[in-house]
This record gives C-alpha cells, structure tokens and sequence, in this order.
C-alpha cells in the first residue's frame, strides 16, 4: 500500500490534528485551564478553515485527485464545499463559548467539541467517497455521535426524548438505505459509483427503481425531507441549541451536496426515466409541508425546524437542474443559509442562555428592551424569507435560475409551486418580526448583555447575509469552480 495516497486527505489530515490537539488539551491540562479550550479549539479550527480556503486557490492541491483505488477524491469544488462547512463550524463554535463554559458542561465540555470534529469528519468523508464503503463510514460517523450530541443536556427530559428519537430513525434510515445498495450490488457487481454507473447502462427493472427509492430514502433521513422528516422538530426542539444550530446548517449541507453526488454519478443515466419525478415530489412536499406546519410553531427552535425542512427542498432544486450552474447555485444557497441560520440561532441561543426563553411568544416588544438581537432576528428572517438585497433573495434566485436550465417542462410547473410556497414562508417569518417591533405588549425578556462570543458569532454571521448579497464575485468563483468539476457531467440530458 502507498501511504503517500493520504496526503490527498489533506482538509481530513488537519481536521485530525486539530481532534488531537483538542483531545490532548482536554486530557492533560489542569482543571484550572479547562475553560480556554472552546477558545483553543475555536483558533484551532479557524486555523483549519485557512488551511482549507488557501488550498482552493491552490492549483496543486485543487486538482482533481483520487485515492485508494478510487474510493476517495478531492477537487476543488469539493474542497469548496468543505470550506463552506468549515466556516459554518467556526460560527458555531464561536456562538457555543458562553454556553460550553457554564456549570452544566463543566465535565463535559471536551465531549462536545471531540463529537462535533468526529461527525464533521464523517461528512468529510460522505462528500469525498466514490465508493459506497467509503460513504456508508462517513455516514455512520457523521450519525451516531450527533445522537450522543443531542443527549448532552441530561439534566432535561426532551434531550433524553430527542436522542431516542433520533437514534432509533437514524437506524432504521440506515437499514433502509443498506437494502438500497444491496439491490445495487446485486444489479451491477460493484459498489464504486463510476463501476456502478456504467453497469446500469441499459438496464432498468423494478429491483433498480426499489433501490433508488430506498436510497433516497436513506439519505433523505439526513435532509429532513418529507417524509422523512417526523423526526426533526422533536429533535431540534429537545436538543441543546448550539447542537441544534449545528444540526440545521452543517449537517444539512453535507448531506445536499452527498446526495447530488449519488445521484449524478451513480444513477445519473436514469435522471428522466427513473428519479426525476422521484425528486419532483419530494421537493414539493418538502416546502409546502415544511411551511404550513411553521406557521403553526410556537417554540423558536420548533420553527427553526420546519423552516430548515422546507428550506432543504429549495436546496433540492439545485440538484435538479443537473449542471454546473445547478452545483455552484446549491453551494451558494448552503453559504447563505448557513450565515442566515446561524444568526437566528444566535439570537436564540442569547436568550436561551441568559433567560431561559424559547417561545416566539416571550419575543413580543423585545426591541424595545434588546433591539440590537431584534434587528439581528429581523435581518436574519429576512434573508431566509428571501427579501431583497439581503443574501437569502440572491440564494433563491440563483437556484431557480439554475433550476430553470432543466429540459422537462415539468420543471416550470416545481419552480412555481416554490416561488409560492415562498410567499407562504414570507408570512411566517415576519410574524417574528411583527412579535419583535409592533407587538404593544409588555415584554417578559428583560434587557441583559449577550456573551462575547455569542456577539461576534452573530457579527459574524449578519457580515455574511449582508456581503454576500453584494459580492457577486463569490457566485462567480463558485460558478467557475463547478464548471471544472465533473459532477454535473454524468447526467444525461
């Protein structure tokens, strides 16, 4: 064996360090420097994430490159896709600070962080793998310890709650999605997605709509789309929120981009007669659910889930219009809907913290008494409702622009039906809004000061829904990136 073949693993190496370096700190320093490991892991991670963003403009380390006959890769749209994490990862981590250095984690404060780089790892791999061992390990080691992740508050019965939940549908979406692939190997001999797309070259059974379907069912699971998504409200709801705020942006686009993989290059010669119709429905369901059943929330986080559902069916279209237009559109929507969600979440996790508040309730007159994390709230619901010029209305018209390149006329028909259900999301998110600014009652929130890091988290995340709305020059990489990759280039018009 060449163990040079790791040097290709290059974000995966760093990634590793840091792990050890944060286990090592965890482990041997005195308890009376335990509080400056979120710090120490948040510069390590920061440091990873330069690594990361200096090796995309890198012509050696961006080149397309495979590894272990095959079973891994790298290029430079997937090392885009894992900077996009990455930064998404640093936000949390700069946001979790003030709640990993309370009473409650005291014990468990390096856990945390040693869970988190261990499922982000996982989805590393997921997004690499070009062989279905490879993906099946990434995906387990993305799944289980978030399920760990989810229990951390085992002072508090909706945590313990979330986990089950989460634990016995991460395994049966597993058990789901291994029927798939047996039906797989079984119709072409192989578990390598280029072997497997040339084997079904010619075929089509019943056996291969079955294992398509269970496949994306399987992989569904991970996106929250319906319906496979039961799972998610309880689970974001019961789950402390800096897990949450991880679960809704990093988890989410790992698993987007994964997914656009198996389908281009697995079965992207049976995109019109297979799972075109497949994905259609499951878009459809996915925003128009998601939204009905937010405007019914009360509870922040609950809200946040839902929406996160129906935004995972927008983030779906990217895959529809099956080329690089389709991939740089579904980057850029996760870049946003990473800095959009992530301020939300902020702002919740403030409030949580300081006052133990999650009802979209006890947000009534909250300008008047913190109107700095109500504008943060506004903007943020802005950007996900997609209201120019925020971020959030550049995200969605560059995917229904992308959207819109596909050759079935259907695809006019699935571009309405989102541009109204964004109607529909519009009038969600500024009930928050309306709660913060014009609600005449009295606000049960009193006024206090966020933590440190919760305020640069959120400056942070509000620099990114404003930035990106105005530099054009992002897409534009983005779109160059896609276009020298080779995703896009298994579907078959």
């Amino acid at each position: 064996m060449d163990y040079s073949q790791f040097l290709a693993m290059k974000q995966e190496i760093a990634l590793l360090v840091v792990f050890l370096l944060v286990f090592l700190y965890d482990t041997f320093m005195p308890r009376s420097s335990q509080k400056g490991l979120p710090v120490f892991t948040t510069i390590l991670m920061l440091a990873a994430t330069a690594f990361g963003i200096a090796g995309s403009f890198c012509s050696c380390c961006a080149a397309p490159t495979d590894a272990f006959a095959g079973m891994y890769e790298s290029s430079a749209v997937i090392i885009g896709i894992k900077n996009i994490l990455n930064i998404g990862v640093v936000i949390v981590l700069i946001q979790s600070i003030k709640w990993a250095n309370g009473e409650l984690m005291i014990m468990r404060r390096g856990e945390f962080y040693e869970l988190l780089l261990v499922t982000l790892f996982g989805m590393y791999l997921m997004i690499s793998a070009r062989h279905f061992l490879t993906f099946v390990i990434g995906l387990e080691c993305a799944s289980l310890p978030l399920a760990a992740m989810v229990a951390f508050d085992k002072n508090r019965y909706e945590s313990h709650e979330a986990a089950v939940k989460y634990m016995l549908t991460a395994v049966f979406s597993s058990a789901i999605f291994m029927m798939g692939l047996s039906f797989v190997y079984a119709l072409t001999g192989s578990l390598y997605f280029s072997k497997i797309y040339i084997a079904l070259a010619g075929q089509q059974s019943t056996m291969l709509i079955i294992a398509l379907a269970f496949v994306i069912s399987g992989v569904g699971f991970k996106l929250s789309l319906v319906p496979f998504h039961l799972w998610t409200a309880d689970v974001y709801q019961g789950a402390p929120t800096s897990v949450t705020a991880y679960f809704s942006v990093i988890s989410k686009g790992a698993a987007a981009f994964a997914f656009m993989v198996i389908l281009s290059q697995v079965f992207g010669l049976w995109f019109a007669e297979v799972w075109e119709w497949m994905l259609y429905a499951l878009i459809v369901l996915t925003i128009t659910i998601g939204n009905l059943f937010a405007i019914r929330q009360r509870n922040m986080k609950r809200f946040l889930a839902f929406s996160s559902i129906s935004q995972a069916g927008y983030i779906m279209l990217g895959i529809i219009a099956y080329n690089a237009l389709g991939v740089a559109a579904m980057m850029f929507y996760i870049l946003v809907y990473i800095f959009s969600n992530l301020a939300a979440f902020g702002v919740i996790g403030a409030i949580e913290n300081a006052t133990g508040k999650v009802s979209m309730d006890d947000y009534r007159g909250l300008y008047r008494t913190n109107p700095r994390l109500a504008f943060t709230m506004m903007l943020a619901m802005f950007s996900l409702a997609g209201i120019p010029p925020f971020a959030g209305f550049f995200s969605k018209f560059f995917i229904f622009t992308a959207a819109l390149q596909g050759a079935s006329p259907a695809i006019y028909v699935l571009v309405l039906i989102a541009l109204i259900n964004t109607i529909i999301s519009l009038y969600y998110y500024l009930l928050v809004v309306k709660a913060m600014f014009i609600s005449e009652e009295e606000c049960v929130i009193p006024t206090f000061r966020s933590g440190c890091g919760e305020r640069i988290g959120m400056w942070i995340s509000l620099a990114g829904v404003m930035l990106l709305g105005l530099a054009s020059c992002v897409y534009s990489y983005l779109i160059v990136t896609a276009a020298d990759s080779n995703i896009a280039t298994f579907f078959i018009h």
